[in-house]
């Protein structure tokens, strides 16, 4: 059995079966690393992911438009990978913000 720390990004929106996910996230110990962020420690065998989606599963009752987002170092790489376990990525709330330097147009 290895034993992995990994963080979980969730976003389970307005009605989302937040006792059932913090019940589980309680059950491992987890940390809270801000709003919608928790740090666990993972205890799995095999594949990490398809491990850690069919705790989830078991433990949440979870709908189509629920995220969760994975955040785990490899340990061949020593790189930090993330992948969504459930959802996709959506456009974030700070694009446009920034003033971009664009080439000049021409009308004529």
């Amino acid at each position: 059995m290895q034993e992995k720390t990994v963080f979980i990004s969730f976003d389970l929106g307005l009605r989302g079966d937040y006792t059932g996910l913090y019940s589980w996230l309680d059950q491992h110990e987890a940390k809270e690393c801000g709003n919608g962020l928790a740090a666990v420690k993972f205890a799995f065998e095999g594949d990490i992911l398809s491990t850690l989606e069919q705790d989830l599963q078991n433990a949440v009752r979870f709908e189509k438009t629920d995220r969760l987002y994975i955040i785990w170092k490899d340990d061949q790489t020593g790189k930090f990978r993330g992948k969504f376990l459930l959802g996709n990525r959506k456009a974030a709330p700070w694009e446009g913000y920034a003033k971009k330097i664009t080439a000049e147009d021409i009308v004529e």
